[in-house]
């Protein structure tokens, strides 16, 4: 496996004195986030990895040495932002681009109807799924991630060093806004009610917050008691909405587009949907720019007249 040998050369080089990676699961078809500071034969990558690793470097970086860091193009989005936000502190990372060509979401292929999965073969574009009852066999395509399927690029940016970028495929068949154009076609009580019957599903178990690279702040607000927000259950009908709408614009203009909300929800609420309203909105304001659009204020601002001209005329 290229991989394996990649990181046993750095490490033997001394680029790093561990590895951040995925490891195989409990089952052959799940994979985790893991910390490997030997046995490097353990290291797994295929399209059932997932999770994004970005974060868990706000806590590695902590500690001495360097850890060699597994990133995929949509991964090392958010490693550059936590970079650009002094989150981490980036000497203490060799980041090594991985290829990706969209990961599989095992519940679409429970969506399908097949049970008792123990493993799943990649065969191509075709997956052999092995169940207790037999094998049945899916098109890779059709049980892709919905981030995937609407992926931001394949382009690794801010890595020390890129493994086979000509191996990465472009997995996207669908418009990356078309989610948000389509509600934006609902009048205000179709979008309220949709956006109810979503967040109404909200349990607060956090992992939108644990795993978004954008939600990085010391101390939530939600975890502090003072607040009147840190209830582990919504306390009334406002509260599920309020959980939500205050970390989406918490995120606004440094969203990552990961996906990653999305894919932890348990409740599956397409949390995405709510990040993408803001990025597309912001493109349209201000452009596609590097700098975080709320972070920043220019006389070409949307709304320069707030300023400019009613803040002139009581000078």
């Amino acid at each position: 496996m290229q991989i394996t040998k990649t990181i046993k050369k750095l490490v033997s080089e001394g680029k790093a004195d561990r590895v951040f990676g995925w490891k195989k699961g409990e089952l052959g078809f799940d994979t985790e986030p893991a910390l490997f500071t030997e046995d490097f034969d353990s290291v797994v990558y295929n399209s059932l990895c997932g999770a994004n690793l970005c974060k868990y470097m706000i806590n590695e970086t902590k500690k001495d040495g360097t850890v060699l860091l597994l990133l995929k193009p949509c991964d090392s989005r958010g490693l550059q932002l936590l970079t650009k936000e002094h989150r981490v502190r980036r000497e203490k990372i060799y980041a090594l681009g991985v290829p990706c060509r969209g990961k599989i979401d095992v519940d679409k292929i429970s969506d399908k109807g097949i049970k008792g999965m123990i493993d799943i073969q990649e065969n191509g574009d075709t997956l052999t799924v092995v169940t207790l009852y037999g094998e049945q066999t899916v098109p890779r395509q059709d049980v892709l991630y919905e981030k995937c399927l609407s992926c931001v690029g394949k382009e690794h940016v801010g890595c020390d060093e890129v493994l086979s970028p000509e191996l990465s495929e472009d997995t996207t068949v669908n418009d990356r806004f078309a989610g948000v154009t389509a509600l934006e076609e609902k009048n205000p009580e179709a979008r309220f009610a949709f956006w109810r019957s979503q967040l109404s599903k909200c349990i607060r178990c956090n992992a939108c917050r644990n795993v978004c690279p954008a939600c990085s702040c010391v101390k939530c607000i939600f975890d502090n008691p003072s607040s009147g927000m840190d209830s582990k259950a919504n306390a009334d009908d406002f509260e599920e909405n309020l959980y939500h709408i205050i970390r989406s614009f918490h995120v606004c203009g440094r969203c990552t587009d990961c996906g990653e909300c999305s894919r932890v929800c348990p409740e599956k609420i397409p949390l995405h949907l709510l990040n993408r309203k803001y990025i597309k909105d912001i493109h349209k304001l201000y452009g596609d720019g590097d700098e975080a659009a709320l972070l920043t204020f220019t006389k070409d601002d949307a709304e320069p007249s707030v300023v400019y001209e009613r803040g002139e005329g009581h000078a």
